[in-house]
């Protein structure tokens, strides 16, 4: 068996799952796009245009998906990457390992216990009843994009917490003595040295994440209250109540390039940037 054939046999299985599990499912929703709703619902086969000429109907999803994801990524990276800085850095080893599981402990419950558990915090008899024993009346927390912001990180936190861990982990220590020898303040080396290298992390925490929230339904609808809804909600409400799967297609695609462009875009940025600074470090 030469190079090449054992190459394409490796590869082939890989190949094959990609095929059947990716993009069998988006030719299909690519074809129904073009279709339109039967009389009982479902799809009817057709080429027309009408169900992407519908999409501002459903702009008010679009919006919250494309405010609240953004968002809740940058919220997560903010919190998570002193959390992970404080586990790979200036943690006993010994201590790690529990740290960590501690972490994850929240993943061994379901997001659906966890978001009612955050309906009971924000809601009427949770923060704003402690709020207004201390004299501060008329908070709502519950049924707001706040609440959804708040659930959307705290479920995800744990995804952002382990890529920039593990790019921080790696990190020579070395480098950060060295900065220290140079006469480098902390903040200093930590601008110069551990951000830059730890950047990889970061990138694919965010990506992860922004990935994940473009899709959502669970949190929005729970802490959301049916007034905050993402693309997600709308898709369930499209495909499972309305039952029209040509105009869901529709939703769904455009929701698909939308990703696709955003994480390009990203993934470009964030590749220029780590040349740039890999061309500053060899000058």
């Amino acid at each position: 068996m030469t190079r090449r054939e054992r190459n394409w046999l490796l590869v082939t299985p890989a190949a094959a799952w990609f095929v059947v599990m990716l993009v069998l499912p988006l030719s299909v929703i690519f074809v129904f796009s073009f279709g339109e709703r039967g009389p009982a619902g479902g799809y009817v086969p057709a080429f027309t245009f009408e169900q992407y000429a519908n999409l501002p109907a459903r702009f008010t999803a679009f919006k919250n998906t494309m405010i609240l994801a953004p968002l809740g990524t940058i919220a997560a990276m903010l919190i998570a990457y002193p959390l992970a800085y404080q586990l790979a850095v200036r943690t006993d080893p010994k201590w790690k390992i529990i740290l960590l599981v501690l972490v994850i402990v929240p993943f061994w419950t379901s997001i659906l216990i966890r978001s009612y558990a955050w309906i009971f915090i924000l809601g009427g008899s949770g923060l704003p009843a402690l709020l207004e024993m201390v004299g501060i009346e008329g908070v709502r927390l519950i049924y707001t994009p706040f609440a959804v912001l708040i659930g959307i990180v705290y479920g995800y936190l744990p995804l952002m917490v382990f890529p920039i861990y593990v790019s921080l982990d790696r990190l020579d220590k070395r480098l950060l003595e060295a900065s220290a020898d140079l006469g480098a303040r902390p903040f200093s080396t930590f601008l110069q040295v551990t951000l830059p290298l730890s950047i990889p992390g970061v990138a694919t925490g965010c990506m992860l994440v922004f990935i994940l929230l473009m899709g959502e339904f669970l949190i929005p609808a729970l802490l959301g209250g049916g007034k905050v809804f993402f693309v997600g909600n709308a898709l369930v409400d499209l495909f499972l109540q309305s039952r029209n799967w040509a105009f869901g297609s529709a939703v769904a695609f455009t929701l698909i390039v939308i990703m696709l462009v955003t994480v390009t875009v990203y993934m470009r940025l964030i590749a220029r940037l780590h040349s740039g600074r890999q061309d500053i470090s060899i000058m």
